[in-house]
Formats: structure tokens, C-alpha cells, sequence
């Protein structure tokens, strides 16, 4: 296998000057949108159907779908629940085919699916995420959502700690400075995690909306194996 190419995207507004049909995209939404999914697959859900507006969300559910909306943090008065990983228990979802609707995630979930292949990332699956790219003998960028086209803290914090491993293969090099700034981001706080990610501005919207129960889960690196892959317009497991 060649040395394949590495990059990150900070936002999705930025997206454009990285896409490429070749490169496999990793997306990532830490807090919540791709750890929910990892943990919804895991739990049984058949597949995970991402929608970007309310009003597509809207109409899955009057077509009978469940559906899993939130905008702000807050749950949709149509859904059926939001966008927190433990919203996705077993008894809820198994066999099921999930709509899903946030804020930021789902949205850049469709930007990428251009690409080769779009791929879920998040701490919850980071290793495995971390074989199936390396045996892709693919190009990869590491997308981050952000919040609303901005760069946050968690989702550059987890793209450090994915280059990190990805580099360490032997598989992958990168001439990126993104990668290379999320890359001492993941060096500065890699030591104490949950402390580090007190300072992202999403920790402290979901504790002023009591929404903050799922920051450790969050962050427990390799709690599944699953690979959530992009298909015909729904998330399944690989």
C-alpha cells in the first residue's frame, strides 16, 4: 500500500477546498450527533437516516418513521426524543430505521456524500475507525461539524487524537496545518480529557440546558466496534 494523504477540516463552511470523489470522509460531531449514532447502531438500530431541515425530520415521522430531532439542544415537539447517546437504548430502537435531524452533524453528514466514502467517527469507536481506515489504502479528510460553520473545541480535540493514530500506522502523512494544529490541541489535553473539554463552548450549553449527563460517555474511547457507514442515504454498520 502507498502513503495516502491526511487532512482535516475545522468547519464545513471550508469543506469545498477539501472535498475529493477519492478521499474517504470522516465526520465527526462529538458532542452529540456522531457519538449518538455510533451508540444507536450498537444498540440494534437497523439504519440511521440523517435529514438536514426540521421540516424533512417533519415529514419522516408523518410517514411513520421514529424520529430523533433537536435543534439548539432542545428536542422537536414532533420527535420522538433528541440527540442524546443514551436516548438510544436497546428496547427503543432495535430493528428500527431512525430518522435523525441536529444541529449541526446531520447536515454535514450530506455535504460529504460526495466523497468516496463517508464514515462516522467518534471516541466510542476511535480504534476500530482507526483499522478500517488504515485498510482502506484511501486518502482520508476528518470533517469536523463545528457549531453552525464554526470551529469548536471537541470535534478538532477528537480529529488530534485521530491523527495521532492514523500517523502512528505508518499509513498516512500530512503536509496539513490543520492537522497539524488539532494535533497539539489533542497533545495539550490528551493527559486529562474530561478536564480539557471543560473548556468547549458546547460543554457549557448542555450543562446550562442539563443536557451535560452524556459528556463522559462521550468521551470513553472504544465502547463499540461499529463502523457506521453512509449507504444510499442512511447510516448503516459496516
Amino acid at each position: 500500500m502507498n502513503i495516502k494523504k491526511l487532512e482535516v477540516c475545522l468547519s464545513p463552511v471550508l469543506y469545498g477546498e477539501y472535498i475529493s470523489q477519492e478521499a474517504i470522509t470522516v465526520v465527526v460531531d462529538i458532542l452529540r450527533a456522531t457519538s449518538s449514532i455510533c451508540a444507536a447502531l450498537e444498540n440494534g438500530a437497523r439504519s440511521i437516516i440523517p435529514v438536514g431541515t426540521v421540516e424533512e425530520a417533519r415529514d419522516y415521522k408523518q410517514r411513520g418513521f421514529l424520529v430523533a430531532a433537536e435543534r439548539d439542544g432542545y428536542v422537536l415537539d414532533f420527535a420522538d426524543f433528541g440527540n442524546s447517546p443514551f436516548n438510544f437504548s436497546r428496547e427503543k430502537i432495535v430493528g428500527m430505521d431512525i430518522a435523525y435531524s441536529t444541529t449541526n452533524g446531520t447536515q454535514t453528514i450530506e455535504m460529504a456524500s460526495t466523497s468516496f466514502d463517508v464514515v462516522i467517527g467518534s471516541f466510542l469507536n476511535i480504534s476500530s475507525l482507526t483499522d478500517w481506515l488504515t485498510d482502506s489504502d484511501r486518502d482520508v479528510v476528518i470533517l469536523c461539524a463545528g457549531w453552525k460553520n464554526k470551529v469548536n473545541l471537541e470535534d478538532s480535540f477528537f480529529a488530534g487524537a485521530l491523527v495521532e493514530r492514523l500517523i502512528k500506522s505508518g499509513r498516512y502523512e500530512t503536509d496539513c496545518d490543520s492537522a497539524k494544529i488539532v494535533s497539539d490541541l489533542w497533545d495539550s489535553g490528551k493527559d486529562d480529557v474530561l478536564l480539557y473539554i471543560e473548556r468547549a463552548a458546547q460543554r457549557n450549553r448542555l450543562r446550562e440546558k442539563g443536557l451535560d449527563d452524556c459528556i463522559p460517555f462521550c468521551h470513553t474511547p472504544d465502547t463499540t466496534k461499529v463502523i457506521p457507514v453512509y449507504r444510499d442515504g442512511r447510516l448503516v454498520r459496516f
